[in-house]
């Protein structure tokens, strides 16, 4: 192995589910670390998490019988163990993706994925509960990792901006790589027919892709289209697609019951595979977007990505990633949600040039683009944390014997 070559090791053991694992699985789908000064990547995870990742020549994926174990094992693990496994390996740099990380190792590059910790309005929703506890402990967490972390990646300006109104400027060097979009997702923008070629045999479907949490308002955007089809008679329905929290599912069924008593037109389908996601877009056609809550919604882009037009919440980053290819709405007023629908639906002349415009908008989100750009990151932080050190910046120091 070549001298100029970097060792890389990834902590993936707080990654278990949800949008952490996409991004790692497709962030290593589609590197080339060679390409990028690393010869080799070592991942630390649990077995659910390493079972999904690709086999690469360069990637050797660790898995600490801790892992398996308590949220308290391994976080005992991760601060007290990974930094001596990391260096036993000969790791020249560390990447915690997952956010948190309390080791002592450096350099130590993290990224921001959650952007709920650190809305204060929105911690609000789950006052004194569990959830707002939980929320609280990974804000204090993630501040800590970012505070002492030597590089960061935020995903967009507005949870660069925002999440350090709470840590205070960080210190360490940072970059914006989004995330990108599954080849899958991609579809054509096609021509919009006129809200008057549909009818209760075929009526205009509205997608909504999202878990069903608190933030993110399913119920108001059953009360608008149960006040749009009210008002106008148009056929409108509704799929949900997404996993679901007790409380906030307890909301979404009494919503359903009181605005679609007979079960006509709202159709909750719980949660999907993601690798079967696309088939509901294709079906489509609007997507509706309510979050109040994002890091880098990456239903949005999914949703721009299949060629629907769009009605987005006008909250946190939705407006820096859609732009001006889309519609917003206030996400807790379900006589804007409705009004903004309502505007969107009836000019079809619109919704063809703004889906064909977020179409467009979304092939900028590129999977390879975003592992380039990491791993470009990865080996610049590298270089300027041992250039900081006085040390070589291709392999570390070794003390004479």
């Amino acid at each position: 192995m070549s001298s100029d070559f970097l060792v890389l090791g990834i902590d993936a053991t707080n990654i278990r589910t949800g949008g952490g694992r996409t991004h790692l699985i497709e962030l290593l789908s589609h590197a080339t670390p060679r390409a990028h000064g690393f010869a080799k990547v070592l991942l630390w995870g649990s077995k659910s998490t390493l079972a999904l990742l690709p086999d690469q020549d360069w990637l050797i994926k660790l898995n600490p019988p801790s892992c398996e174990g308590s949220l308290i094992s391994r976080w005992v693990w991760q601060h007290f163990e990974l930094a001596k496994q990391a260096l036993k390996e000969g790791c020249n740099i560390l990447f915690a993706p997952g956010g948190s990380f309390g080791g002592n190792f450096h350099p130590i590059v993290t990224i921001s994925q959650n952007m709920l910790p650190f809305e204060t309005r929105e911690l609000q929703r789950y006052r004194f509960s569990r959830t707002w506890l939980r929320l609280i402990i990974l804000r204090w967490m993630q501040s800590r990792s970012f505070k002492n972390a030597d590089a960061i990646i935020f995903l967009t300006e507005y949870a660069a901006k925002n999440i350090q109104a709470i840590t205070g400027q960080l210190k360490g060097a940072k970059s914006i790589i989004p995330h990108g979009i599954s080849s899958r997702f991609h579809l054509q923008a096609n021509t919009q027919k006129t809200i008057e070629n549909y009818d209760s045999s075929r009526p205009y479907r509205l997608l909504y892709v999202s878990i069903v949490d608190q933030y993110k308002h399913q119920w108001h955007v059953i009360q608008a289209i149960d006040l749009l089809r009210r008002k106008t008679g148009w056929p409108l329905t509704l799929d949900l697609v997404g996993p679901a929290y007790p409380a906030s599912l307890r909301r979404l069924k009494e919503t359903m019951a009181v605005c679609d008593l007979r079960n006509e037109w709202v159709t909750y389908h719980g949660s999907v595979a993601y690798t079967k996601l696309h088939t509901f877009y294709a079906k489509a056609e609007l997507g509706v977007f309510a979050s109040s809550c994002e890091n880098m919604p990456n239903i949005l882009l999914e949703t721009m990505a299949a060629g629907l037009p769009i009605a987005s919440s006008h909250c946190g980053p939705m407006p820096e990633v859609l732009g001006d290819a889309g519609v917003y709405f206030d996400p807790e007023n379900s006589a804007d949600i409705a009004a903004t629908l309502e505007r969107l639906i009836a000019n079809s002349a619109m919704r063809t040039f703004l889906s064909k415009k977020s179409n467009a908008k979304a092939k900028q989100y590129s999977w390879v683009t975003c592992a380039n750009q990491t791993f470009d990151f990865l080996k610049e932080g590298y270089k300027h944390w041992a250039e900081e050190q006085k040390i070589c910046a291709v392999e570390p120091v070794t003390p004479y014997p």
